[in-house]
């Protein structure tokens, strides 16, 4: 009797490659579906992604003084974030897949962002009082102008360039001494949080001097005020930071001697505890 050969093992008609092609579809239309729950306003959360990372925990549970030092209760404020949005998932949960895909995710992002924005605001309007009773107390009124940033990450103290350096140098006059001195004694109140000095200057091209370029100049006259500052006040060094733009930051047009003038300047930014800076 002519004995039987045996089969091979594995190959395409093997019964187990019947269930894994199942698992594996099954799997894939329960991502799909996973998926389609899960999709939102890519643009909205995109804003909201950003405006969360500048302003993370910002919501009512906290609050916000100037007194010399800005206080806020921060734990607090991200215990409230995290309860915000574990509520938020519970609601959704509940309400099932219609209430998701109507204005459920839109509704709750325009809140929690106009929610974000309005706390920064007013976070950022405390220091620009603040700093600007600290400019009239040491009598800066007239040589620095103050300015809160649209996106209320800083307020900003402004110096015109002419009144620093003289044109093409990157050493402070000595006539401006005083005033640099008054304004370290302003930033000492501001020690905890990040300071930004940045250099600019408009877009004559150098043609003379010890440096090749605007940007050049720009960065050196940066440094120069950082170092004035850090030596004639107690500013923490670990929050100074210093960058020259160059002509590429101006803040009118180039195109007259007095427009010029303008754009050649320091700005001095104070980044508020919310910024990432």
């Amino acid at each position: 009797m002519a004995r039987k050969k045996r089969e091979p093992d594995g190959g395409p008609g093997q019964p187990w490659l019947n269930t894994f092609a199942d698992l594996m579809n099954l799997l894939l239309c329960f991502f799909v579906m996973l998926f389609a729950m899960s999709e939102v306003n890519v643009e909205k959360f995109n804003e909201m992604s950003v405006s969360m990372a500048n302003s993370f925990g910002i919501f009512q549970g906290g609050s916000s003084v100037f007194e010399g030092q800005l206080i806020s209760s921060g734990v607090s404020q991200l215990n409230d974030l995290d309860e915000y949005y574990n509520n938020m998932g519970k609601d959704l949960e509940e309400g099932g897949l219609d209430e998701v895909e109507g204005a459920g995710p839109d509704t709750e992002f325009d809140e929690a962002l106009s929610k974000i924005l309005s706390e920064m605001k007013a976070l950022s309007e405390q220091m620009y009082d603040y700093l600007s009773g600290l400019t009239e107390e040491y009598k800066l009124n007239s040589d620095v102008e103050l300015a809160m940033d649209p996106e209320y990450q800083f307020v900003q103290v402004s110096l015109r360039g002419s009144v620093l350096f003289d044109s093409g140098k990157a050493e402070i006059k000595e006539e401006a001494k005083p005033v640099m001195a008054r304004i370290g004694k302003v930033l000492e109140k501001f020690n905890d949080y990040t300071i930004e000095i940045e250099g600019h200057t408009d877009n004559v091209p150098m043609t003379s001097g010890a440096y090749k370029d605007n940007n050049w100049l720009s960065s050196a006259r940066a440094l120069s005020a950082a170092e004035y500052l850090l030596e004639n006040s107690d500013l923490n060094p670990e929050k100074l930071k210093y960058t020259g733009r160059g002509e590429y930051e101006p803040v009118v047009s180039n195109d007259t001697h007095a427009n010029r003038a303008k754009n050649r300047r320091i700005e001095i930014k104070i980044y508020n505890e919310y910024s990432r800076k």
